[in-house]
């Protein structure tokens, strides 16, 4: 301690804390710098936890394999524990506050004996945000340092930001495998009892405790954890908004440039939009970022995002030259990955990589693969840890201290019938009532059950830090806040209909660039409309179709209000509403209401 690279009274007071509890045999503070990477990432491959591939194929790049049990997050073993369950909402699992730190109390105490405590400043948002939240993480796993660097501001510039007296959020984390003296240490020590794991939120301190699981959100602390559930409770604390959202930057052959923030459900494509190349001539996609946005609201009253995060934590499978060319490029150097296949020239592989599948691999598990032995090569949840600012085409914005300022929101999820190609809210009320109606079609490496509808609001369902219902009032409130007109418009999507014999209707990917641009032209007054029961919907000839070989039946599909369906719609949405209670804005009722009114 007599070492450490701050004089934080708080922090250094914490930090002694969660030594005494977890008795390490080392303490180390991450200073994140290149030197400090590639000693964890050697002694990680000395122990067996990383593979070095190739340095030709996949330059600075390293495969690592988990434990079979801990092979993504945990939804049943997170809990949200607020001062009452009430706080927490329906929407999250709730524990006293208090029994539950006893209970961790103990699971910590000596959890990192034989082990090295890393200490990991990190920043979520550019330091010099006005909503950059600072953490510190202490954690038992080099694994998760050096995904942490990728993935998060992290070294002594978070230190010198935090000074001497800044506020930070205490992360605690451990794999919850001590080493007794001259025990073996394993390749992927963790809990394999999924009953042991915790991951764990107190909103009111702000705090975060997950022991058991080295695996990624439940261990990369600044992910779901700090920049969702907890940044969510801040957020509605200080007037703004945590998001699961993608933010992309479209820019027209003219040179008009326009950011669009999108909430999807996993399974719906994030990534792939997030990263797109525009099938249009002249059209331009940028990213900046995939998965996570924070929105505030500016001095000119707009909206503004940004992506707090500084990597793509992203699913390998179905990742290909086809789906997300721009991904595939943004991972061929200086990335970690996690549970794919490893082939014999020391590259890797995945399912649905769209390249022939090796005669011969490793799999995931560390055995023996061929094409025929009936395995899958790769975990489905198997992931790639990347510096986003190797994305081919990354914004130039996207580390911007004041964000960007949006024009369109999206939702979005996989939906077979009912829902159109796209529609447009009526107004911010409406659009809030579209995103709270959220939900998506389940596919079985999901659930293990495909087709099963899943309400999943804003797609935040899992990361939403307090009461839902507390949630939508927050959004409705940012018309009371700001002139309406400059809030963003609001859109509805939904690239996976299906005909009546079950094929897509839509072909997906850069071809979503004509959406996009009907949107743009609706945010610019010139995109054609008509008025339906369900809001705004592109006139048969407003999609641009150029080079597109469409069905017309195909397209009047896409396009049409399914009534009847939409009366089933609306009494599903009225259920998921029950589970709010109280707590639901009367704002959303009568969009129910009003709707129900119109579809007659």
């Amino acid at each position: 301690m007599s070492a450490a690279p701050t004089t934080n009274p708080k922090l250094l007071a914490w930090v002694e804390e969660m030594i005494q509890l977890c008795q390490p045999a080392g303490v180390h503070w991450c200073d994140g710098s290149e030197a400090e990477t590639q000693r964890l990432c050697d002694l990680m491959v000395q122990g067996g936890t990383f593979t070095k591939l190739n340095e030709k194929l996949r330059p600075g790049c390293y495969l690592a394999r988990s434990h079979a049990s801990d092979v993504a997050r945990v939804e049943d073993r997170t809990f949200i524990c607020a001062k009452t369950q009430e706080e927490a909402g329906p929407n999250n699992h709730w524990a006293d506050p208090a029994e539950m730190r006893q209970r961790l109390l103990g699971l910590f105490k000596g959890s990192m004996a034989g082990r090295t405590m890393y200490i990991i400043p990190f920043a979520m948002g550019p330091l010099d945000s006005p909503i950059a939240k600072i953490g510190i993480e202490v954690t038992d796993s080099a694994y998760v340092v050096v995904n942490m660097r990728i993935m998060t501001r992290m070294g002594q510039a978070v230190l010198d930001k935090l000074g001497v007296g800044g506020a930070f959020i205490p992360c605690l984390h451990s794999v919850g495998a001590p080493l007794r003296p001259g025990q073996q240490d394993v390749p992927w020590p963790c809990e394999p009892d999924p009953k042991k794991k915790y991951i764990v939120h107190f909103p009111d301190d702000p705090s975060i405790w997950s022991f058991g699981s080295g695996y990624g959100g439940n261990a990369l602390l600044g992910k779901k954890c700090l920049a969702l559930r907890i940044a969510s409770t801040i957020a509605r604390r200080e007037g703004w908004l945590a998001e699961h959202m993608l933010i992309l930057g479209l820019t027209s052959p003219q040179g008009t440039k326009h950011y669009v923030a999108a909430a999807f459900p996993s399974a719906c494509g994030k990534t792939n939009l997030a990263m797109m190349q525009p099938s249009l001539p002249g059209w331009k996609v940028t990213c900046l970022g995939d998965d996570i946005a924070w929105l505030r609201l500016g001095q000119d009253g707009r909206l503004y995002a940004t992506n707090p995060e500084t990597g793509f934590f992203g699913v390998a499978p179905g990742t290909s030259q086809h789906s997300n060319p721009n991904a595939l490029a943004a991972i061929t150097r200086n990335t970690i990955f996690t549970n794919v296949a490893l082939k014999p020239d020391g590259d890797v592989w995945w399912e649905d990589m769209g390249v022939p599948a090796p005669a011969t691999a490793i799999d995931w598990e560390g055995n023996d693969w061929t094409p025929d032995c009936g395995r899958k090569a790769a975990h489905p949840n198997s992931r790639f840890t990347a510096p986003a600012a190797q994305c081919p085409v990354i914004d130039p914005d996207w580390q911007s201290a004041e964000g960007v300022p949006l024009s369109a929101i999206l939702f979005g999820g996989r939906r077979a019938t009912t829902i159109p190609l796209v529609n447009e809210a009526v107004s911010w009320e409406h659009g809030v009532f579209l995103g709270s109606a959220c939900g998506s079609e389940t596919t079985a490496a999901a659930l293990g059950k495909a087709g099963v509808l899943r309400r999943d609001p804003f797609a935040m369902l899992p990361f939403c830090g307090y009461n839902m219902g507390d949630y939508f009032a927050h959004w409705l409130a940012l018309a009371q806040r700001t002139d309406r007109r400059k809030l963003p418009r609001v859109f509805f999507t939904n690239w996976f209909r299906r005909s009546d014999s079950g094929k897509w209707l839509w072909p997906g990917y850069g071809e979503n660039s004509r959406v996009l641009k009907w949107v743009c032209e609706r945010v610019e007054g010139t995109g054609q409309a008509v008025e339906t029961p369900i809001g705004f919907l592109p006139t048969p000839d407003a999609l641009d179709l150029s080079g597109l070989n469409l069905n017309g039946d195909d397209l009047r599909h896409l396009l049409s209000v399914d009534v009847e369906g939409w009366k089933k719609e609306v009494e599903d949405v009225a259920a998921s509403y029950s589970n709010y209670k109280d707590r639901l804005p009367s704002a959303l009722t009568e969009q129910l209401a009003l709707l129900r009114q119109r579809l007659g």
